[in-house]
């Protein structure tokens, strides 16, 4: 229900705005915002609402790109009937750009849009680098089978340690997981005491962030590291 409100309240803003919207861009997972999740039928109606309205669909992949949902792109998870308009990227990528689904939005004549900060050969060999060795490894689906040996496992603490895993949410998502902590300040703190280094978001998020290279028996020292954490 919440999801279809959102969806009727975007295509107001669009039909309502005093000035044409250039384009809708959204993260696969509001990250900063406390790793929220929305369903793939939200977004596959997102698209929907931006190609009946002439507007463009991007993408933020810079944090979930090159893998680390246990898809290449977090966006192949929607199964869209079209692809979106552009795609942005960093991060794992080891360099900043984006790349279009669109092709009208190639510029038609060549280094229209080569400036300062942009069309860096060497960082482009780097990721084709990265790309090889993320396929040779198959680390995408490593990512994808550690996450849901993971995310079983907190399910587990969530039920073993009422209040202290809290929403638990990226099921299915590779390594993407998230769970609040009514204390999560103190809670990042003490982690670091059990030799973890682990992240928060939004107001009570607690989100994982591990390397592609993560695999099952980093996830059991997490864990039991997560325990520690919440009954000492």
């Amino acid at each position: 229900a919440e999801e279809k409100r959102c969806l009727e309240e975007t295509e107001r803003l669009i039909k309502e705005f005093p000035k044409p919207v250039a384009a809708v861009v959204v993260e696969p997972v509001q990250s900063e915002g406390g790793d929220n999740h929305a369903s793939p039928a939200f977004f596959q109606g997102l698209r929907d609402i931006t190609a009946r309205n002439n507007v463009l669909f991007i993408v933020d992949e810079v944090q979930t790109g090159v893998g680390a949902t246990g898809k290449f792109w977090a966006h192949d998870h929607w199964d869209l009937q079209t692809p979106p308009d552009m795609v942005t990227f960093s991060k794992k990528a080891q360099t900043a750009g984006y790349y279009y689904g669109n092709d009208s939005l190639r510029p038609n004549k060549p280094y229209r849009q080569f400036n300062t900060w942009m069309g860096d050969p060497a960082r482009a060999l780097l990721f084709r680098a990265i790309i090889d060795e993320v396929e040779r490894l198959n680390l995408v689906e490593n990512t994808a089978k550690v996450g849901d040996y993971l995310f079983g496992k907190l399910e587990g603490l969530a039920k073993k340690y009422p209040g202290q895993f809290e929403n638990l949410r990226g099921k299915g998502m590779g390594t993407f997981i998230a769970f609040d902590n009514p204390q999560r300040d103190q809670f990042l703190a003490k982690a670091k005491k059990f030799g973890i280094n682990i992240g928060g978001s939004g107001a009570n998020a607690v989100r994982l962030r591990p390397m592609l290279i993560f695999e099952k028996q980093h996830a059991d020292i997490l864990l039991a590291a997560l325990e520690k954490i919440v009954s000492a």
